[in-house]
């Protein structure tokens, strides 16, 4: 895994959906993210109410954008703390 600081991965996860994983060498991880952002946010779309708002209509898609978010600045910021940790 590529050594990245967290705030840098939190940043790239915030600006490109499955960015963060991905720069984290995790493909698969990201591509799983952006198919159920792709999914959610298709179905949330088909449920809504034509009057609902573009982000309520794609609500599902954006909670799992969420998601993929904390997710990736999770794995980078503990791949931090385990490398910093001293050795026993």
């Amino acid at each position: 895994m590529p050594r990245i600081r967290p705030k840098i991965i939190l940043a790239i996860a915030i600006i490109l959906p499955g960015g963060g994983h991905a720069a984290l060498g995790r493909y698969r991880r990201a591509l799983g993210f952006i198919a159920f952002m792709l999914v959610l946010g298709w179905i949330t779309a088909q449920l809504a109410a034509p009057t609902v708002s573009f982000v309520g209509r794609h609500a599902g898609g954006f909670f799992v954008y969420a998601l993929s978010i904390t997710d990736a600045y999770r794995i980078a910021a503990v791949a931090e703390r385990d490398r910093s940790a001293p050795a026993t």
